[in-house]
């Protein structure tokens, strides 16, 4: 993985998924490693984060490294007019690597393009989020023991949502059965369940969110994406469409656990966070330990 962008999950193979996930676990063990000294990450924030940015810069400030970039463009020459190439070609001077959120869609796979040195894609529009997949992943192997044969329910936005995207792509590597809970303005986009159809997996689709619940091992809650919505008037239709409370976990599978790759808003019930299920504050850690492999992975320590 040494010097290699990641723009697509499906840019690495699955051999190399499961690599860095071992390796996330050394780093979990002893996350304090003073093993990128000599390196400069650079995080371009062109749209909103807190999670994504700031557990990639304390992924590299407990490393070691230090830390370049904006979390704003309009406080960056962006706002002068500036191309994403030209800023790009810039802080590739600054820097051995940069971590870019975008707004639109394939800005990411530009960026690597152009770019002499790696790029990981920390979010582009409503596309991809590889590194929310790994950290997943990695959720779902700690808490089942396992990443094959587990049915995974994703539920909320799975129109926009491109934690969803990449996480189901990457999942069609390990036999998963899919419960699909949505509204039927924001099913899973073709192309995705194509995918699943194309490696002779299953999934079903729903709209009612009690369905599922006995049946997963894993439900996945997304936020009704307000941002994504063009027209106001169709996300104030939906955007209360699936919450989860803890009462409706009483028949739930004692292995279930809820994951979400956060910020939450209204679709899962402050109630629930202490109940044992609850893992989505845990998996927003194991973050760091996910983005600690990569970046020594592609900056070739590790």
């Amino acid at each position: 993985m040494k010097n290699r962008s990641l723009v697509s999950i499906n840019d690495y193979t699955k051999k190399e998924w499961i690599s860095l996930l071992d390796l996330a676990e050394e780093f979990e063990k002893n996350p304090r490693q003073k093993i990128l000294e000599n390196y400069v990450v650079a995080t371009l924030f062109f749209e909103p984060s807190t999670r994504t940015r700031l557990s990639f810069e304390s992924a590299a400030t407990r490393l070691g490294a230090k830390i370049v970039g904006f979390t704003d463009s309009s406080l960056s020459s962006v706002k002068k007019g500036e191309s994403l190439n030209d800023t790009i070609l810039t802080v590739s001077n600054y820097s051995d690597i940069i971590v870019m959120r975008h707004p639109r869609d394939g800005s990411a796979r530009y960026a690597s393009e152009v770019s002499p040195i790696p790029i990981i894609n920390a979010g582009d529009g409503a596309n991809q989020h590889p590194t929310q997949t790994l950290l997943d992943l990695y959720s779902i192997r700690k808490t089942q023991g396992t990443l094959n044969n587990l049915n995974i329910a994703f539920i909320g936005d799975l129109k926009y949502g491109r934690t969803v995207h990449s996480l189901v792509i990457a999942l069609c590597e390990f036999n998963t059965t899919f419960h699909l809970v949505s509204p039927v303005e924001l099913k899973l986009p073709s192309y995705v369940k194509q995918h699943i159809k194309n490696n002779n997996l299953k999934y079903y689709q729903y709209t009612e969110l009690n369905e599922v619940i006995p049946k997963a091992d894993i439900l996945y809650m997304t936020r009704i994406q307000k941002e994504r919505f063009l027209d106001p008037i169709e996300y104030e239709k939906v955007k209360n469409a699936y919450v989860l409370k803890n009462c409706m976990l009483e028949k739930a599978k004692d292995n279930l656990r809820i994951l979400h790759p956060l910020p939450r808003v209204n679709e899962i019930t402050i109630d629930v966070d202490a109940n044992p299920k609850a893992y989505y504050f845990q998996q927003a850690l194991n973050g760091v330990y996910v983005r600690q492999a990569l970046l020594a992975s592609i900056l070739g320590v590790k």
